[in-house]
């Protein structure tokens, strides 16, 4: 059993720069080995580190089944893969990027439909007249059933989005969508507003570790060390 702690972090992209500057901040340095486009990488101040740089949706797979140890990822894609998140992982630390919010948006031409509530009560109406129940296109399936139940909604359908979910309503696709925004710009583009209530999720990077990872003794010393430092107050 090996007793170097994994960390997985970001492969790509802003994503994997912001954590890189995050940890920099800690005074902990992450460097990819071997090939620059490689997928393996070190801490050089933690030689008992083995980071794996992949994408966010696997690392939130790799905390859910305990194959990395610590992981940054976002909490929207940790909440769309485990209905039973506290059980499994441990939100160390929000790390303030990545910001983005998972919210339900409707066509502004929708003028009657402003809450949740108001969804619940067009969609008898909507069915009787179109001979069915209207569709909601999503990435988060999950987050989707959970939040409408939450809110006492049962009668839509799920439409899995592969693609720009916000272009499916004008595609004629779905009717609306529950997606990812960052400022809403995008969905005011498609004619998509976000509902007064609609806010499924405000998402950020957070530094999570696994609670079904292998944690020998030595393993939990370096993740005390790496926790101390993010944790620690900023330095003025």
């Amino acid at each position: 059993m090996s007793d170097k702690l994994i960390l997985g972090v970001p492969s790509k992209g802003r994503l994997m720069e912001q954590t890189a500057e995050a940890f920099a901040g800690a005074g902990l340095t992450l460097r990819k080995t071997g090939n620059e486009r490689g997928y393996r990488g070190e801490i050089v101040e933690l030689p008992d580190v083995d980071v794996a740089f992949v994408s966010a949706s696997e690392i939130a797979w790799h905390l859910k089944t305990g194959r990395v140890h610590l992981g940054v990822t976002g909490e929207d894609l940790i909440q769309e893969q485990m209905s039973d998140a506290a059980d499994r992982v441990t939100f160390v630390r929000k790390l303030g990027f990545g910001h983005a919010d998972v919210v339900v948006a409707v066509p502004d031409c929708w003028i009657d439909v402003r809450t949740m509530a108001d969804l619940a009560e067009i969609a008898l109406p909507f069915r009787r007249a179109h001979g069915r129940w209207y569709r909601v296109a999503t990435k988060y399936l999950n987050l989707t059933r959970r939040f409408f139940a939450a809110k006492g909604l049962a009668d839509y359908r799920i439409v899995e989005s592969l693609g720009a979910t916000e272009g499916t309503p004008a595609a004629g696709a779905a009717e609306l969508i529950v997606d990812i925004t960052t400022t809403g710009t995008t969905l005011a583009a498609n004619g998509l507003r976000i509902l007064d209530d609609g806010v499924v999720l405000r998402s950020e990077a957070n530094l999570i570790a696994s609670r079904l990872a292998s944690w020998t003794p030595a393993v939990e010393r370096v993740m005390a060390e790496i926790t101390a430092r993010m944790t620690a107050p900023a330095k003025p």
